[in-house]
């Protein structure tokens, strides 16, 4: 029996080892990406506004006129792919950070706000959330970010505009159940002011929950943000996009496939690793869990 033990550990140690490695492959993707959108425009100088014409449409690793080697091939316009690609990562992890940033802040403070208090507050402030929530995100952040000139601004602001309400939901949800905890009511006896005691008792309880749902917001926030870029009404032409270099080589999709799939691919592959990643989170953290 003792031997039985001793072969099942030994089969199983590798086993787990093996399914550990696998588990950060999502975060080491992930911190490969946030490596090229930081140290990555430093080594490629691009311009996305400068065209080549004798230059357009090479495949990848083919010379260019000026001496250079396009790695990945060059689009309609000369423009050098490698340096979409990783102008674009950029792109993608600013307007992802930001929108996150902005809609986590907002919203988990007015849902600790509506979960604490309770209330005519939490009455107003939740039946803001349902009233919002029942909008499509992607319809209203297409009619924002069209109404007004493209700008790196502007589309935070249209994909930040439904964004918060997750994260009030979530944040309302931790709060209402730790209102009643023995400290929280230690507190209140004690005279606490209702500030003090959100921010030293309530919030940092959200952190958890907050962190893996911002993980999963940001994938879709890179994912909308390609979607307003494509359709021409996210960044301008002057700044540098996967969903624009996507679109502009809709048309060469049959003789240059280059030009839409290596992007398409490199913002699939962000967005599968950061959901697995925010997925892993959830299970370790919860949704609303209290600690």
């Amino acid at each position: 029996m003792a031997d039985i033990t001793v072969a099942d550990k030994l089969t199983t140690a590798p086993t787990r080892a093996r399914r550990t490695l696998l588990s950060r492959v999502p975060a080491l993707i992930v911190g490969c990406y946030l490596l090229t959108a930081v140290v990555g425009p430093l080594l490629i100088d691009y311009d996305p506004v400068r065209t080549s014409l004798e230059d357009r449409l090479l495949p990848p690793g083919a010379g260019k006129a000026t001496g250079g080697t396009a790695w990945l091939g060059t689009d309609g316009l000369g423009r050098d792919l490698l340096a979409q690609i990783v102008h674009g990562a950029r792109t993608a992890v600013l307007i992802g950070v930001c929108t996150v940033g902005l809609s986590c802040l907002v919203g988990v403070l007015l849902g600790a706000v509506a979960g604490y208090f309770r209330g005519a507050v939490d009455a107003v402030l939740a039946r803001v959330f349902d009233i919002l929530l029942a909008f499509p995100a992607i319809l209203l952040a297409i009619v924002i970010a069209g109404a007004f000139e493209r700008s790196a601004l502007l589309v935070v602001v249209a994909l930040s505009a439904t964004g918060w309400i997750t994260f009030a939901r979530v944040t309302r949800g931790v709060a209402l159940s730790l209102r009643e905890r023995p400290w929280v009511d230690a507190a209140r006896v004690l005279g606490v002011p209702g500030r003090i005691i959100l921010a030293r008792h309530v919030v940092p309880f959200t952190v958890g929950p907050v962190v893996a749902l911002a993980t999963l917001e940001f994938a879709l926030v890179v994912l909308a943000e390609a979607g307003l870029s494509f359709l021409g009404i996210g960044l301008p032409p002057s700044s540098v996009s996967w969903g624009q270099t996507i679109a502009n080589g809709k048309e060469y999709l049959e003789t240059h496939w280059w030009i839409s799939t290596l992007p398409g691919i490199a913002l699939s592959l962000l967005i599968v690793s950061v959901g697995i990643l925010g997925d892993q989170l959830t299970a370790r953290y919860g949704r609303g869990r209290s600690g």
